[in-house]
């Protein structure tokens, strides 16, 4: 089994809250909105992601005899609860930014509209999607722009959180921009393109290193990259440029090398030199390593000649910010406006847009977000994607999505683009939003003056 597709994963509590709202009668109508609170310090912006898994999983979304009876086994439920759940399914509706699309902090993602038990139970599943893929896709953004015209590669899925994990970044970041992955499952079930070099162990196994360059040469012609970092990065860069005449003789093209370790800048500078002294101009430099957009934006400063980078660990974890403040809550149930005022976790009320503004330049000006019936002057990016539990036609596919985002990347403003500490955007709170939340809070204070 899919342990994603089972709806026991998610926490006890909405389990729990089900039975209660069975138990006095709440299921009419809730809508839910999933949005990120604040952006992280080094997020300028963040680009959304994994709406097609939120699709299939809900479409999907049904409980399994073997998963009823080990609820019942628990003796956590009541028989009616235990009814309710294996007669189960999503009846409700789905509205949601496009994936790729860049979106800034309150701004929804995605908003569920369903009976108050249905829309509890997903919260879980839904926040894990989306959050794990908008938070690699906004990573592998942040590395595309730091290295403008360089092929990308994701070497990620050794460091990634978990199997699923690993392939939902090969898909964020190809999403981003990535020219693919070397995860092969990834390129099975999206049809991403595959990239793969060789290990420092191949070279260790040998006992002369150009003798298994040589070797793997023969064995795996196509596409060949050497890794020359094992010993002497300059020595195998030599050793190299000694083989390929005698490749060369039986057909095979030296594609490029890879580094691995140590001074990129300095050591990418050194071996362009071999290998151009060598006639080798047109082998290629990828370099891999711990990398990270900073040392990315340094090489680009230096002029490194270095045509492309495999990054592993800093993209799968987005290690410098791991984690986005998301949230999924309740914003209106039986038609009327639900929000929360929690310190620091306020809500905006009722059912939301955002609208893009242009400006003269044809970049992003500023977001408008208010009630949905405000109709703001500018792009709306929401949109309804299932209606009834059913999905609204088929979606794009992931090339069209990865279009979508190459475009907004393109219309970013230029702080943005530049990746400049501190650069924000501003996001503007429609009227009728701001109406909207002092009309609640003046009902909400009417009700707790009324006495007990």
């Amino acid at each position: 089994m899919d342990p994603g597709s089972s709806p026991l994963l998610t926490d006890l509590y909405q389990l729990n809250m089900i039975e209660a709202y069975l138990a006095y009668g709440e299921t009419k109508t809730a809508v839910f909105e999933l949005f990120v609170r604040k952006l992280p310090a080094r997020r300028g912006f963040l680009v959304a992601a994994g709406l097609e898994q939120v699709l299939e999983f809900l479409d999907e979304l049904r409980f399994s005899e073997d998963e009823i009876d080990w609820l019942k086994r628990t003796g956590r439920f009541g028989a009616s609860t235990l009814d309710y759940l294996a007669q189960l399914r999503f009846s409700g509706d789905v509205h949601a930014l496009p994936e790729g699309t860049v979106f800034f902090a309150n701004e929804p993602i995605l908003r569920v509209t369903a009976p108050l038990p249905e829309a509890q139970l997903v919260e879980a599943r839904l926040i894990n999607i989306v959050h794990f893929q908008s938070l690699i896709a906004s990573k592998a953004a942040r590395l595309v722009l730091a290295a403008p015209g360089k092929l990308l590669v994701d070497f990620g899925v050794r460091r990634a959180h978990g199997a699923e994990a690993g392939l939902m970044a090969a898909r964020a970041s190809y999403i981003a921009g990535f020219a693919g992955t070397a995860t092969v499952l990834a390129g099975k079930m999206f049809d991403i393109p595959l990239f793969g070099t060789m290990a420092h162990s191949y070279i260790q196994a040998h006992d002369d290193e150009a003798v298994a360059f040589e070797q793997f040469a023969h064995a795996r012609p196509q596409d060949l990259v050497l890794l020359i970092d094992t010993y002497d990065t300059e020595a195998a860069a030599r050793k190299v440029v000694a083989l390929a005449p005698r490749l060369k003789e039986a057909g095979i093209t030296i594609r490029g090398v890879r580094l691995d370790s140590g001074d990129m800048i300095e050591l990418s500078k050194s071996v362009r030199c071999i290998l151009d002294d060598g006639g080798l101009a047109q082998v290629t430099i990828f370099a891999s390593g711990g990398l990270e957009e900073d040392q990315l934006m340094a090489m680009a400063k230096a002029n490194a000649p270095i045509e492309g980078f495999g990054i592993g660990t800093s993209l799968t974890t987005s290690s410098d910010a791991p984690a986005l403040d998301c949230a999924y809550k309740l914003q209106e149930y039986a038609g009327l406006p639900r929000r929360k005022h929690s310190t620091g976790k306020e809500t905006w009320p009722g059912r939301k847009q955002v609208w893009r503004h242009y400006g003269p330049d044809g970049r992003m000006a500023s977001d408008t977000l208010s009630v949905e019936t405000d109709e703001q002057p500018g792009e709306p990016l929401i949109h309804q994607v299932m209606h009834a539990g059913k999905r609204l036609g088929a979606g794009p596919t992931l090339s069209e999505i990865r279009a979508r985002a190459a475009r907004e990347f393109e219309l970013l403003p230029e702080p943005l683009r530049k990746l400049e500490p501190g650069a924000t955007y501003p996001v503007e709170v429609g009227e009728a939003l701001s109406g909207l939340a002092a009309e609640f809070d003046r009902h909400l204070s009417q009700q707790e003056r009324k006495p007990a």
